[in-house]
Parts: C-alpha cells; sequence; structure tokens
C-alpha cells in the first residue's frame, strides 16, 4: 500500500529523491551514490533504484546538485578537431558511456593538440566547473601539455603514453599490431612488410613495435617500415612502391584507411589480395567489410575504453590518486584478405 501511495503521491507532484528512495526501499543516500555511477552499490540494489525511476519518471535535478557537491554533473572532453575514425569513435562511445550514468559531456575541440591549445581547453572547462575531465592525447605533443596540468584536477588521458604516468585509459596497440602480424606469419608469409600512420602518434608507435616484435620472435626479417599518414592516399603512395617488389607478399597497414590505398596501389599493378599479397588492417571501420576483398583487421574495444575512462574518472572525482594504467587488447576480425603465399 505505502509503495501505491508513494507512486500515485508522485504523479500528482514531480518526484523527488525520496520518493525514489522509498519505491526501491533503500535511503536517498543510496539513489544519490546510484545517480552518480558510484562503484560501491550492489548491482541488484543499482536495477532496483534503476526501475524505480523509470517507473516514476523521475529527472534528477542537477541545479541543486550543482550547489550541494560544489560541482556539475558535466565532463569536460579536450580532443582534436578531426574526422579520424579512432578518435571520433572513442568520444562517441564515451558520450554515450556518460550520458547512461547521468553526465552530459562538454566536448572542447581543437586546432592542433600542443601545450597552449590543450592549457586553454583545460582551463575552460575548469571555468565551466565540470566534475571531471578527459583529454583524447594521442600524439606526442599532447600528452606533454598533460604534465603541466595541475595535479589537483580530476583528469584521465585516453590514447596517451603508456609509460608516462597519471591516469590512462588505452587500447594495446602493440598486441593488436602483434596479433595481425603473427596471423600474417600463420598462414606461410615469410616475412611482412609495415606501412606505418604518423610518427608522433602513441597508436603508430605502438603498432610498429608490436610488428616488429612478432616478426623478431619468429625469426623472420625486419624490412623497412614504409612511413604514411593515417589517409588512404598515403596508404596508396606506400602501396605504389611495395606493388613494385615481387617479394613482398604480407602487408599490415597501421590502419584500415591506408590498407584500402594500398590494395588499390596494388590491383594496378595487377597484384591481387589476397592471391599475390595478403594484407591486415586495424580499427576495423565499418566499411571495411565492403572493401574487395573484405578486409581483415584488428578491431578495438571502443565501449571498453569508454567505460574504463568513466570509470577510472569517476574514482579521481571522488579522490584517488596515483598512476592508474588500464589497457584493452583489440580483436583480430579474420576476413578474406589474407592467404597461404602461391609459392
Amino acid at each position: 500500500m505505502q509503495v501505491e501511495d508513494t507512486a500515485a503521491a508522485a504523479r500528482v507532484r514531480e518526484p523527488a529523491m525520496t520518493d525514489v528512495a522509498r519505491l526501491a526501499g533503500v535511503s536517498h543516500q543510496t539513489v544519490s551514490r546510484v545517480l552518480n555511477g558510484h562503484p560501491n552499490v550492489r548491482e541488484q540494489t543499482r536495477l532496483r533504484v534503476r526501475a524505480a525511476i523509470a517507473e516514476l519518471g523521475y529527472r534528477p535535478n542537477r541545479a541543486a546538485r550543482t550547489l550541494v557537491t560544489g560541482r556539475s554533473q558535466q565532463i569536460g572532453v579536450v580532443a582534436q578537431n578531426s574526422t579520424l575514425y579512432g578518435p571520433t569513435s572513442m568520444l562517441a562511445a564515451f558520450e554515450l558511456a556518460a550520458a547512461a550514468q547521468g553526465f552530459a559531456v562538454s566536448v572542447r575541440r581543437v586546432r592542433v593538440l600542443d601545450r597552449s591549445s590543450i592549457a586553454a581547453a583545460v582551463e575552460h572547462h575548469r571555468d565551466q566547473r565540470v566534475a571531471g575531465i578527459v583529454v583524447i592525447a594521442p600524439t606526442a605533443s599532447a600528452d606533454e601539455a598533460l604534465a603541466e596540468i595541475p595535479a589537483d584536477v580530476p583528469l584521465v588521458a585516453v590514447d596517451g603514453d603508456p609509460g608516462r604516468g597519471g591516469a590512462l585509459v588505452t587500447v594495446d596497440q602493440e598486441e593488436g599490431a602483434f596479433a595481425a602480424t603473427r596471423h600474417l606469419l600463420e598462414a606461410g608469409h615469410q616475412t611482412v612488410w609495415h606501412i606505418s600512420g604518423p610518427s608522433d602518434w602513441f597508436d603508430a608507435a605502438g603498432r610498429a613495435r608490436g610488428w616488429r616484435r612478432a616478426l623478431q620472435e619468429a625469426g623472420a626479417e625486419i624490412p623497412p617500415v614504409s612511413s604514411a599518414d593515417w589517409s588512404a592516399a598515403s596508404g596508396y603512395r606506400a602501396g605504389q612502391m611495395l606493388a613494385r617488389m615481387p617479394d613482398v607478399t604480407a602487408v599490415f597497414a597501421a590502419n584500415d584507411h591506408l590498407a584500402l590505398g594500398a590494395i588499390r596501389a596494388l590491383a594496378e599493378r595487377g597484384r591481387r589480395v589476397p592471391r599475390d599479397v595478403s594484407i591486415v588492417g586495424f580499427d576495423d571501420v565499418p566499411e571495411a567489410e565492403f572493401f574487395s576483398p573484405p578486409l581483415t583487421t584488428m578491431r578495438p574495444d571502443f565501449d571498453g575504453v569508454a567505460t574504463e575512462t568513466l570509470s577510472l574518472l569517476l574514482a579521481r572525482i571522488e579522490g584517488e590518486s596515483g598512476p592508474s594504467l588500464r589497457t584493452l587488447n583489440p580483436t583480430l576480425i579474420p576476413r578474406e584478405s589474407v592467404a597461404a603465399p602461391r609459392d
């Protein structure tokens, strides 16, 4: 009867946190912890509170919560103004994860990831009294800028330098590249050529390390790296060079767009994938399965990175400090661009 009375009263007026607490049979402090994504709540209790929120149509009073906590229910993100698949996918996944925990996301985009741009973006978010800040920091210059941010700012970096310290969540680029290269070697290729990404990106450096380590462990020859940026056009230029070399039978491209460009260049020289050359990419862009042939690639766990980033940021907001590194392994997605060498 009390539960029915609670629901009926809440329908007459705007439901309050106390109504949710009564309906769920918990304290209002527990409701607050669920709304703030606090980890120390049993899953059964969390589900009961969420069900009560849905039944009552309760909406948290963000203004009141800001007055109580001294911070908003908003998270600031600093990201480069870019259309590259990896960073944009990471950002989209993080926005969804934050929204599921009741946080809005404010994105400050910068033209270049240098010290002054990142410092200005962080100060903007601090002026807005955000709860915490996430910096998508895939380049060396961005990582250097993080060292100058005050230690009392709750901050997590994504895709930064795993050796820097601080709070960082990243895909294990080296292990992903190692798996991609090993997949080509296990298909019977004597060695694997590599089209790399930009030298100042941690993703590119990690993938080059993984490629090199796989060849070293297999006792295979290590060919020279074909340096590129992340575009299909630069993959095409690298592919033109590789297509003229008859001993090239396997290529690991640092992302799928590089692989796409290389496939086009190989085809123009009459070298078909995978009959003459096998190729593996990285990222599993939505178009990868529609390449000709469908591309074997490594799929990063963007949703997992987003969830871990939010979890680590909430811990920082609660006062945890010290270095914290969380890495997630990508998954090999076998398709039709790898085959055994013809001879």
